[in-house]
């Protein structure tokens, strides 16, 4: 399990995607993840990679 761990810190984030989203959305979500000890970012990664999964099952993500 620890090198499991050290190749997650290898793969670093390297690219960035800019959305534009009403002000009052974004700051539910914020708050929303907050709540939920979570963060806004590591939510839309999780969104992203299901999302890759379930509509292109054939490619490793």
């Amino acid at each position: 399990m620890a090198a499991e761990k050290k190749q997650k810190k290898k793969e670093r984030k390297d690219s960035q995607l800019i959305i534009r989203i009403k002000g009052k959305e974004r700051d539910r979500f914020v708050k929303l993840c907050d709540e939920l000890d979570t963060s806004a970012a590591r939510e839309i990664r999780r969104f992203i990679r299901d999302f890759l999964q379930q509509h292109a099952p054939q490619e490793k993500v």
